[in-house]
């Protein structure tokens, strides 16, 4: 699927609904769906529970939380862009606490072009996660392979009488006998043996 593809979901975060609003108004429904809105860091929560989101935009400060701690949570617990609007006199000092944990920062009041550009720059690093999310489900299942393949080879050592390097052998070569992968291999003889 292409960039220019892509939808991505949203979760709004702000007391104010003015903000919410003219945000809302900046998001192509082709291009952003669903867009999601709560008042309050506990509603948030609750919602980010039950369903997760591209991206989180927090208006802070909110009536329950500064915003701060819970923009960090998000981006530490999650597979989510997190971008967080502050007041200008702060701007900085927050940046600073919250780059480290990759939480974008906005001062407000901002441009209707700064946020369209806030937007981009969210998109391509939710790309660079999806990327990341990719790379581990693959290590994840090669481990889950291994782990396969293991099990395999120690029922044949106590089944078969096998020596540990036998039976490595017997499993790859059934592999390229057979033209099928270990794991299939590994799911036959623990069938066979179990």
């Amino acid at each position: 699927m292409s960039l220019k593809e892509r939808v991505y979901s949203i979760l709004i975060v702000s007391a104010a609904n003015s903000f919410t609003s003219a945000f809302s108004g900046l998001l192509p429904e082709s291009r952003y769906s669903p867009v999601d809105t709560v008042t309050n860091v506990s509603t948030a929560k609750r919602v980010l529970s039950e369903k997760d989101f591209d991206f989180v935009i927090i208006n802070a400060p909110l009536p329950d939380d500064p915003g701060t701690r819970f923009a960090i949570d998000i981006c530490t617990a999650r597979q989510t862009v997190v971008l967080l609007l502050v007041k200008s006199d702060i701007r900085d000092g927050i940046h600073d606490k919250v780059a480290e944990y990759g939480v974008f920062t906005l001062p407000k009041p901002t441009s209707k072009p700064t946020l369209i550009h806030a937007l981009n720059w969210m998109e391509s690093a939710r790309e660079r996660l999806r990327q990341f999310e990719k790379k581990s489900l693959s290590i994840d299942e090669k481990m889950a392979e291994i782990r396969l393949v293991n099990k395999a080879k120690w029922i044949l050592i106590r089944e078969l009488k096998m020596s540990e390097p036998d039976a490595h052998r017997y499993i790859e070569k059934q592999t390229m006998d057979r033209c099928i992968s270990k794991r299939c291999i590994a799911e036959d003889i623990i069938r066979t043996y179990t």
